[in-house]
């Protein structure tokens, strides 16, 4: 059984708590962080018994084998330092950290330790994502030439929120949010050469920075993938939506729905059925409890999360300068990453 620490208890502790649940006797929490007591206590509650609590994290680092990080984006850094130095195996929640630099030392710090670093990507483990994912992979209607990955919401945060705030978030709803979904385009269509991106808080005011975002990326297959994301849909009719056009016709993951579909002509096939709107956390944390377990690598592991994050910092940069992003050899996974 491996003991776990949560270490942050704001917005996704209920999200939390339903993949404890389901990890049954494979896994036990034994402590709770929060820097606000009284959070940390209320999750500990819904958690039964035996659960230590605390406001510092360095303080239960004897009492687990391993922590989910789930803090404001800026402390993932130093947090995840002290937790793998202390022989602890790390599930961070996106993004694995808010510079490459900071990336590269977590990275590092796994290594020396021989422990584990395992990004929060859930996506990667619903199953109509890893159906869509097999069926591009596998060809088997044809040819994905477009794949479209749109997530329309509304994320709203006072303006003093670190959430709002460019430095502590990390970035704006594209660097916080897109990041889960340029994962999955580098894995659904492989290596990129080019793209750009275009974002505005225009209907997002709190945000510093962009809080609605547009990328195209082209792929050296010479398929185009694109990813429209907001915080600032008041309502919406794509909700969460993928959209892959092949040359047979057009695969559509409806996540709102929990229906993965066949559209060709007149004709839609239904071919895979999920629970409406999960996030299906239980199987991510499944398989973190696998590779803590076996030793296996995770399939959202730090270096292709780096990698991912690389592709969002050189679009940010090209967007700051009008150019068309060079994307190439950033999503190559076996890469050795760089301090830059």
């Amino acid at each position: 059984m491996t003991r776990l620490g949560l270490i942050g208890c704001g917005g996704m502790a209920s999200v939390h708590a339903a993949r404890f649940a389901a990890a049954g006797e494979r896994l036990q929490v034994t402590a709770v962080v929060d820097v606000i007591e009284d959070k940390a206590r209320q999750v500990a509650d819904e958690l039964g018994r035996g659960v230590r609590v605390s406001t510092d994290y360095r303080e239960i680092l004897d009492h687990v084998d391993a922590v989910l990080v789930a803090t404001p984006h800026h402390l993932h850094h130093e947090i995840g330092l002290t937790c793998l130095d202390a022989g602890k195996h790390v599930l961070m929640e996106k993004p694995l950290a808010n510079t490459e630099a900071q990336c590269v030392d977590l990275i590092d710090a796994a290594e020396r330790a021989d422990r584990m670093l395992m990004v929060a990507y859930p996506m990667r483990f619903h199953p109509l994502a890893v159906e869509l994912g097999r069926l591009i992979h596998d060809k088997e209607y044809g040819e994905t030439f477009h794949l479209s990955l749109w997530t329309e919401q509304l994320s709203e945060y006072g303006p003093d929120e670190w959430f709002s705030k460019a430095a502590t978030l990390g970035g704006g709803q594209l660097f916080s949010h897109g990041c889960h979904y340029i994962d999955l385009l580098l894995w659904y269509l492989g290596d990129p050469v080019s793209g750009f991106h275009m974002g505005t808080n225009l209907g997002t005011p709190w945000m510093e920075r962009e809080g609605t975002s547009d990328v195209s990326i082209k792929f050296e297959s010479g398929a185009v993938g694109y990813h429209g994301g907001t915080w600032g849909a008041r309502g919406t009719k794509l909700n969460y939506a993928f959209h892959a056009l092949t040359t047979e016709g057009c695969l559509e993951a409806d996540f709102p729905a929990g229906k993965l579909q066949f559209h060709q002509g007149s004709q839609t096939t239904t071919l895979v059925e999920a629970e409406p709107w999960s996030k299906f956390v239980q199987n991510e944390m499944a398989h973190f409890l696998d590779c803590v377990e076996t030793g296996a690598t995770p399939i959202t592991d730090a270096r292709s999360s780096l990698q991912s994050l690389r592709v969002i910092w050189r679009l940010y940069e090209a967007e700051d300068t009008g150019a068309i992003a060079d994307l190439r050899g950033l999503g190559l996974a076996h890469a050795r990453v760089g301090r830059t």
